[in-house]
């Protein structure tokens, strides 16, 4: 399998500007206004009073930054805007005409047709079912219609308003109302951000402590899969019987809780650094600074003369660099997962990484470009089983998990519309997690509710590894065997043989 190129990352990065809803908002402003004024930038005294209505509006493309309204706050959104309508008595329906037909052809023609089509091999007529999940998505991107609309209706309907009065000479035009009204509209946004904003998952306070780290490591290694986008309730419905075998004959967390954003790279960077994005730095897959702020399992493990690899897509090496060996991600879904466990083969013959992180890709990628809820969505799911099965077979039979604990889990899970997740919808905010291995618990169920934050303390406890400098998860000790009993067990043990 390729590796993911250098336009390929660079790519990826632009991309996140139109996919990530926050910077989405103000560039897809920006662009219908100057699209809708074209012609009228002919004469310096359009551009300016373009540019005035510009500066005008500014306050309110930064409210609507900072405060972004995930999820059920979205609905009040439109509150906002139609105040501004009653008030003011102003909408020009050409301009938002053309706004709403040019949303519409970017997210359900060029990003769930177009773009899905030439990356990863969607049909041509795949817009037939994404414009039904635009409608319903409920994430952090630009394809959250009910979130986008009301944003960029206000912000074009106060910016023509502007325009249109100083076209007009300016008389009617009044500065002192309308900063009334941003004042208004931001202490609208704090009081129900502040308010009805109590879905987030509680933070750790204090940092990893519940366990000292072995004097001998546990493990020789530690291996991660990490289906991508693989929600809960449908890894049930599916027919994968290897890792329900798996999860059945080791140690369940049944209440594994994503990070806030839930996000690829944030739910990424938290599990390997163990801490949360207001301390490693990434906030969303739209990373602005390369490289996270802390430490993470990989520098834990150099500390120890351990080497620690993470086989996934370009976006990871915004946050961890050079510890991450790239996929391409532009491939038809149907061979993805396929081409990645080769790669996970070859790096574990050619490198032997104490720790090895593989992320399948294809089950997120089939949430987003045909929905979560459609049966495409469980057949990923199960050839993920089926490939994983194959992945741990060869590692027995190469020796490779004579002293081991395989972690299987998801990142985040996905919610209905376009795969959304981001905002901790139904569906997307607890995930599926386990681990097996002659060092773990077998047959064993823990109800209460973790985080993925433990994931980084619990490889480093099992490689006797420091925890990474602000790892606040605790250890899963839950699922840790007391060394006796290990020890006893692994006389007669051979793993996976009965899996």
């Amino acid at each position: 399998m390729k590796e993911a190129s250098r336009l390929e990352k660079v790519a990826a990065r632009c991309w996140n500007l139109l996919n990530e809803g926050k910077p989405f908002t103000p560039i897809f402003v920006v662009g219908t206004m100057a699209i809708y004024h074209f012609a009228d930038f002919g004469a310096i005294e359009h551009v300016k009073h373009w540019f005035f209505g510009f500066l005008t509006a500014l306050p309110l493309f930064v409210i609507y930054y900072l405060y972004d309204y995930p999820l059920f706050l979205r609905n009040y959104l439109w509150i906002p805007y139609v105040v501004f309508l009653i008030v003011w008595q102003f909408a020009d329906l050409k301009l938002l005409g053309l706004a709403i037909g040019l949303y519409f052809f970017f997210t359900v023609f060029f990003w769930g047709t177009l773009y899905y089509h030439l990356r990863i091999g969607t049909s041509w007529w795949n817009f037939t079912r994404f414009w039904k999940l635009v409608l319903k998505n409920s994430d952090s991107t630009s394809g959250n219609a009910q979130e986008q609309l009301p944003k960029f209706l206000l912000l074009l309907s106060v910016w023509q308003y502007v325009y249109v009065q100083l076209e007009g000479g300016a008389g009617e035009l009044s500065l002192v109302s309308l900063a009334i009204y941003y004042t208004g509209v931001l202490l609208f946004s704090f009081i129900l951000h502040h308010q009805l904003f109590d879905w987030k998952p509680t933070i750790i306070p204090t940092y990893t402590n519940n366990v000292a780290v072995p004097k001998e490591p546990i493990n020789e290694k530690v291996i991660v899969i990490v289906i991508d986008g693989m929600r809960k309730d449908r890894f049930e419905q599916a027919n994968a019987p290897f890792l329900k075998q798996l999860r059945q004959q080791g140690t369940e967390f049944a209440q594994m809780e994503t990070v806030y954003p839930a996000r690829t790279v944030v739910c990424f960077t938290s599990m390997f650094t163990g801490t949360y994005p207001f301390e490693h730095g990434i906030r969303s897959n739209m990373v602005w600074k390369l490289g996270i702020k802390v430490e993470s399992i990989f520098d834990s493990l150099r500390k120890v003369g351990k080497k620690g690899r993470l086989l996934g897509i370009a976006h990871l090496v915004d946050s961890f660099g050079d510890d991450v060996e790239t996929v391409t991600a532009v491939m038809h879904n149907d061979v993805a997962d396929r081409h990645i466990i080769e790669r996970a083969k070859r790096i574990m013959e050619e490198q032997d990484p104490d720790l090895l992180i593989v992320q399948l890709i294809a089950t997120d990628q089939t949430g987003h470009s045909r929905g979560a809820l459609y049966e495409e969505y469980l057949r990923k799911i199960e050839e993920a089983d089926a490939l994983i099965k194959e992945y741990v077979e060869w590692l027995e039979q190469k020796g490779k998990l004579k002293n081991a604990t395989l972690i299987i889990c998801a990142d985040h899970g996905q919610a209905d519309g376009i795969g959304g997740h981001g905002h901790l919808d139904e569906g997307e905010r607890f995930v599926p997690f386990f681990l097996y291995g002659p060092a773990i618990e077998r047959g064993k169920r823990v109800d209460d509710k973790k985080s993925l934050v433990s994931v980084a303390p619990t490889i480093a406890y099992l490689l006797g590894a420091p925890y990474p400098s602000h790892s606040r998860g605790p250890v899963l000790t839950e699922a840790i065997r007391k060394r006796e009993a290990e020890d006893e067990e692994a006389k007669s043990d051979r793993l996976f043989t009965s899996v």
